[in-house]
């Protein structure tokens, strides 16, 4: 057993039917809402209606790109196919080693999948059961790239440590639901990261001719 599933074992548990849902809600798209909207309210204030428009552009296209690029590495998306002979990385939820189990991947997922109790290392809660591949983490790509372009464009310290905090509770929910490695999300933050600032510089720019003298600082 290497490094990242003893880590991931460390920070998987059951904390029961409440932190489960908790969980599965924080992972989910409709409770992010309000902060998405948070989001929109602060960069028109800041630069204007048509600045605004031009960051949803982008911050569409960020998104957009760091689920397709994810995807690539689990055979699935518009990009899933640029790489054949790429051996996708299963999920801890569907990784034999982790068990302890002489079974393929394949078997244990069809386990997983139809509901068997029993005594297992993985904490996975019944809701979670679905898809295949984990690296790259579409999630820490997603949220990270989000946040990288927000936070450059806010410029507010407050801002900044909630769009953190979000990221971090985010992130840890992939791994409590027993969806990614910690190296998962760790290639999807260096994916998210770049797609990030590469949004924010090109908004930058664009926003410096739209509505020249405008402060970056």
């Amino acid at each position: 057993m290497n490094f990242d599933h003893s880590l991931f074992l460390a920070l998987n548990f059951d904390g029961g039917p409440l932190l489960d849902r908790a969980m599965l809600t924080v992972s989910g798209t409709a409770v992010w809402l309000p902060l998405y909207a948070l989001i929109l309210w602060l960069v028109g204030r800041r630069y204007g209606w048509r600045n605004l428009l031009v960051f949803i552009v982008l911050m569409t296209a960020a998104l957009a790109l760091s689920d397709m690029v994810s995807g690539i590495f689990k055979h699935n998306g518009l990009l899933g196919g640029l790489l054949p002979d790429f051996e996708p990385r299963w999920r801890p939820m569907f990784t034999p080693e982790l068990e302890g189990l002489p079974i393929t991947p394949d078997s244990l997922y069809a386990i997983r999948q139809s509901g068997v109790p029993g005594d297992w290392a993985v904490h996975v809660p019944v809701e979670a059961v679905s898809g295949r591949y984990g690296t790259v983490s579409a999630h820490a790509a997603t949220i990270v790239a989000l946040a990288v372009l927000s936070i450059a464009a806010i410029r507010r310290r407050w801002f900044a440590y909630l769009m953190i905090g979000c990221t971090v509770l985010i992130c840890y929910s992939r791994i409590y639901l027993a969806k990614h490695f910690p190296m998962d999300l760790f290639w999807g933050t260096l994916l998210g990261l770049l797609l990030g600032w590469g949004a924010y510089r090109i908004f930058r720019w664009l926003a410096a001719r739209i509505a020249p003298g405008q402060s970056f600082r």
